[in-house]
């Protein structure tokens, strides 16, 4: 196989995992120039399992609304899901795996070793933890 038809195969179905509007908005731009053919954006509302949640469950999905409008304003046929649950990388996972999608795309959200460890680095599950290639898109600079 030619590494050309290796990337169209890889970009049939791209699962975009989102966090909120702007990152939805930068995810989705960071992602453009490969040209998908289809889009599924994925914004997990992390759930407590046994201790409060970190938003209550309207809010995240008024976050989750804003984010699937923006991944929209990049590609207009997107699709969108919501998934519920604790540990995001899983959830992530178990998303692809409905959609069938051919990658996961995201863009690592940083943050300082302490945040990664507390947070369970999802972007390290993501890389190290999936079945599917997963594309890791630059990062637009920290001011």
């Amino acid at each position: 196989m030619s590494s050309e038809s290796d990337d169209e195969d890889i970009l049939t179905h791209v699962l975009l995992p989102v966090a909120h509007e702007a990152d939805a908005l930068a995810t989705a731009t960071a992602l453009e120039p490969y040209g998908p053919a289809h889009v599924t954006a994925l914004h997990v509302v992390e759930k407590g399992g046994g201790v409060p949640d970190k938003t209550p469950v309207e809010q995240s999905e008024d976050l989750a609304a804003e984010s699937y409008a923006a991944v929209r304003s990049v590609f207009p046929n997107a699709d969108e899901r919501t998934a519920y649950g604790r540990d995001v990388a899983a959830k992530i996972f178990e998303a692809a795996d409905e959609v069938d999608a051919s990658a996961i795309a995201f863009r690592s959200r940083g943050g300082n070793r302490l945040m990664q460890f507390l947070s369970g680095d999802v972007s390290l599950k993501l890389v190290t933890g999936a079945d599917r290639p997963v594309i890791a898109l630059p990062s637009e600079g920290e001011t």
